[in-house]
């Protein structure tokens, strides 16, 4: 009885009758628009959509984007990212200029401007084909709720059009609604809670698509001389939520958006009737720009040895040669090499190589990463009965680059965005084969961290974290300041059993000395291991001096790639942090062969809900971008807190071994 009112609820809707009918004439023709990296854009909230309204359209897996937003009354910026084709995820930080941070008037805090910040999700339903591509999305869904919105949207293009069509929840449930169709299936759907839970931070399923009322939407963006995109949807933003937007003029807005070129849009809208808005793009696809790798021959003298030839031309395609030892019928090699991200692509290079050379046996391979044994074929019957005929001679080298990195510090309670312009040196000394020293320098060319004055509200007893303003406000006062200065030692003791002994300058806030131990098997998809460390707090000098916090800190590690049709690394830990707190920690992430990472983390602990504070418990984002020398490599949180906390180190061994495994 239920399915059959909603059927007949529809039916008597004249609105849903013309989306249908529009809907229906649409099946009949071609559609050449679908998902574009060119013309499908991200909207005013960082999601691919129109002006205010989302779409069902996704960008390719590894693209990445910033969106920059001036409306009324918020000001928002928002980074997305597509770590799968179905899937796109943003987080976003906002201002909003028509409500106060808080209510104190004696207090300097609240006479700024309200922040705010959280997370999107949009997910695939359905690709475009005869019928419409389908997607279900969700806004703010672990935030504050300023923003909490669910919705449901088709698009179908059609030559130069694409056409859009959804029902909004929450934020996207205006005035002109109708009846929440899935109350027909169940009273809990019609009450939508008002207030968050735990402060906001944590999912509250109870309010996914929920409400008494829902709104439907359409859009169109029209394709007008390739780069000028014009749009036009109605939008259903409500006024009556927590942001208090003005009561609109018109249930439309309208905007031009101008393509500068493969990365680069602006967009002017005029939004409800009300007001007109600026919105910056920014959108890579990294993925696209990786080539295929081209084996490189080297050249040599003609009375050179098949060795040589063979040596010279791996070292020309960036694979390093320790040692080759051969018997009647294969040949051993021990290689060292970072630039090739599998073990397939290796064994192409050295297979060309061989064959430049004149080498026609069957090769055997060890390949070794700072000494680890990443890979090995070789097994001590081949050593008993082979004769060592090359040994490369040990010594010592110095690497080092220099380039400009950009540093954010968002969510401050001074100003809506803080960041620096710093010049770093990255050098590492090869003292043996497993024994490296690596340095970090930086130089602050510019910053806004000077008045940052204002004490974190909620401190745990150790404060490991939340102390960071004392870090930053200081980078453009002491010169030259030390980020890293660590000796590494590694070893592969037994086959599949690695050890790496670390001690110095481990990170921007601590120093120490300790060791972890993996055990990593080559052709499998797992590993195991753990980590401990004896650490201590640096003064905020950025030099050698420490502050009166100790303590020691450690995990077990679990680590899972899965292949397949979701491919994904997972890592699960367990121990104590750097607060002292206790807990598990769990991460999932993408990686891509050109090395672009995303990735989520969260971290739940013995501290309670009401002892973390807003947010309830430890989590956040992360992502890599190898363009500009990894220009943009950051861990974005929505709140700095001490629970939680884990050593930013710079390698692991699971990330070292890793990188032969294919990624798919």
């Amino acid at each position: 009885m239920q399915t059959q009112n909603l059927c007949i609820y529809f039916l008597k809707n004249n609105f849903l009758k013309k989306i249908y009918s529009l809907v229906f004439l649409s099946f009949l023709a071609i559609s050449v628009n679908a998902d574009s990296f060119n013309y499908n854009l991200y909207n005013n909230h960082g999601i691919v959509g129109t002006i205010n309204m989302p779409s069902a359209r996704f960008y390719e897996e590894s693209v990445f984007g910033v969106t920059l937003y001036d409306g009324t009354p918020d000001q928002k910026v928002t980074l997305t990212s597509s770590p799968f084709n179905w899937m796109e995820a943003s987080f976003f930080y906002t201002s909003l200029q028509n409500r106060r941070y808080c209510v104190f008037d004696n207090d300097p805090v609240c006479r700024q401007d309200y922040k705010d910040k959280g997370f999107n999700i949009k997910l695939r339903l359905k690709e475009e084909g005869l019928f419409p591509a389908i997607a279900l999305g969700f806004n703010d869904l672990a935030g504050t709720g300023l923003y909490s919105s669910e919705y449901i949207v088709g698009s179908y293009g059609i030559k130069n059009l694409d056409i859009h069509f959804g029902l909004g929840y929450g934020l996207l449930s205006s005035s002109k609604s109708i009846k929440n169709p899935l109350g027909y299936l169940s009273e809990s759907f019609n009450n939508r809670p008002t207030q968050m839970e735990d402060k906001g931070g944590q999912f509250q399923p109870s309010r996914y698509f929920s409400g008494e009322r829902a709104s439907p939407f359409y859009a169109i963006s029209y394709s007008f001389k390739k780069n000028i995109l014009i749009k036009l949807e109605m939008d259903t933003t409500s006024n009556e939520g927590k942001i208090n937007y003005e009561k609109p003029d018109s249930d439309y807005s309208y905007g031009l958006d101008y393509i500068i070129n493969d990365n680069f849009s602006i967009g002017i809208s005029h939004e409800r009737g009300i007001y007109t808005s600026l919105k910056f793009i920014y959108k890579n696809n990294p993925k696209a720009s990786v080539k295929n790798y081209k084996y490189k021959k080297a050249t040599y003298d003609k009375d050179s040895d098949k060795y040589s030839k063979f040596i010279k031309n791996l070292e020309k395609n960036g694979i390093g040669v320790n040692k080759i030892s051969e018997n009647a019928s294969s040949m051993g090699i021990e290689l060292t090499q970072f630039i090739h991200p599998n073990i397939g692509l290796v064994e192409e290079i050295i297979s060309s190589a061989a064959i430049d050379a004149g080498i026609n046996k069957n090769i055997k391979k060890d390949l070794k990463i700072a000494d680890l044994t990443a890979f090995s074929e070789i097994d001590t019957e081949f050593i008993k009965n082979s004769n060592l005929v090359y040994e490369r001679k040990k010594t010592k080298s110095i690497n080092s680059s220099t380039g400009i990195k950009f540093k954010p510090f968002i969510a401050s309670r001074e100003e809506f965005f803080k960041g620096a312009l710093l010049l770093e040196n990255d050098t590492e000394f090869i003292i043996r084969d497993n024994l490296f020293f690596n340095l970090n320098l930086k130089y602050t060319l510019a910053d806004n961290f000077d008045d940052l004055i204002y004490p974190p509200k909620d401190t745990f007893p150790a404060q490991v974290r939340s102390d960071i303003k004392d870090y930053l406000k200081n980078m453009n006062k002491e010169g030259i300041l030390i980020g890293r200065a660590q000796f590494d030692y590694h070893l592969t003791p037994k086959r599949n059993h690695h050890l790496m002994i670390t001690a110095g300058i481990l990170e921007d806030m601590f120093t120490g000395y300790g060791f972890e131990y993996l055990y990593f098997k080559g052709n499998t998809n797992y590993a195991v291991g753990f980590e401990l460390f004896d650490v201590k707090k640096r003064d905020y000098e950025w030099g050698f001096g420490t502050l009166d916090y100790e303590n020691l800190t450690g995990s077990i590690n679990f680590y899972y790639r899965n292949y397949g049709y979701i491919p994904f690394d997972m890592k699960v830990s367990y121990g104590e942090y750097l607060a002292g707190d206790i807990g598990s920690s769990i991460e999932f992430s993408r990686s891509f062969k050109n090395g672009t990472k995303f990735g989520v983390f969260a971290s739940f602990t013995d501290v309670s809900s009401e002892q973390f504070g807003e947010g309830s418990f430890d989590k956040g984002i992360f992502f890599n971008i190898p363009i500009y020398g990894n220009f943009i490599n950051y861990t974005w949180k929505p709140l700095t807190k001490d629970p939680g906390a884990k050593l930013n180190r710079r390698n692991s061994l699971h990330d070292l071994l890793v990188k032969f495994r294919p990624i798919n």
